[in-house]
């Protein structure tokens, strides 16, 4: 896709053109993620790749699907969920990684979140902070249905979307917001659920524990470990099985 020619008509962000994604889309913020998401489904093509934003689309058990990474941060993620919905998407699924700031969940465990605190500097930008990021309650359970049918260890909950990964002198506060009991903490959520919200469409999200985020500052923190792994085929798999069920109660 070189060459002037070759955008023209797509959205500037994402270079998708309206109506080339799916209704159904999933949201990791990994690219190298949504490559790997691609692979799950049936006669997979991508679309496009310009910046952190590589998109693809196939279908999964006859239910057409798109993927779109999101890159590292609220900012990127509004980006792609303001984009993919013009595109076309109206069900939008985070597919991502946290950091747990609770002990009972713990690494390898996946995490549906049902509302997010707002700790980042892009959705007080479009909503007043008073008004909460939620995900949509119908996606939320399709999410917690479809994991607990896998008897997997499984936790719902409220997260919290945080723009720094290394603190400074100051501190981030992710005691405090453990202690009022916030699951886990990640960087995309609140910005999917709140674009989501604002134009129109359906949002939610499951996660993947990487690590212990209240020890990560220690240096007790490398999410490139097997268990990892297994955890994000393994939401994957059920944010895939969660879309289904949604097309069928949509039918």
């Amino acid at each position: 896709m070189a060459g002037s020619d070759a955008v023209q008509g797509r959205l500037p962000g994402i270079l998708v053109a309206p109506g080339e994604l799916p209704g159904y889309l999933l949201l990791p913020g990994d690219p190298a993620r949504a490559a790997r998401i691609a692979e799950f489904l049936d006669s997979p093509e991508e679309i496009a790749k310009n910046r952190e934003f590589h998109s693809y689309r196939g279908s999964y058990q006859g239910v057409p699907v798109g993927v779109l990474s999101t890159g590292v941060g609220a900012p990127g993620a509004a980006i792609a969920c303001e984009e993919a919905i013009r595109a076309g998407a109206e069900v939008l699924i985070r597919v991502g990684t946290a950091g747990a700031l609770q002990d009972g969940v713990r690494d390898g465990d996946l995490v549906v979140a049902l509302g997010a605190a707002r700790c980042e500097g892009t959705t007080p930008r479009l909503f007043p902070l008073e008004l909460p990021a939620l995900a949509d309650p119908d996606v939320a359970l399709a999410l917690w249905q479809v994991a607990k049918a896998k008897g997997i260890p499984v936790h719902r909950g409220t997260v919290v979307t945080l723009d720094l990964f290394y603190r400074g002198v100051l501190d981030l506060g992710l005691e405090a917001y453990s202690r009022a009991g916030a699951l886990a903490v990640e960087m995309e959520c609140a910005a999917v659920f709140s674009v989501a919200a604002l134009r129109g469409a359906r949002a939610g999200a499951i996660l993947a524990i990487d690590g212990n985020a209240l020890k990560a500052s220690s240096g007790d923190y490398d999410p490139h470990r097997e268990v990892v792994r297994r955890a994000v085929d393994l939401e994957i798999e059920i944010a895939l099985e969660a879309v289904v069920k949604l097309a069928e109660g949509a039918g």
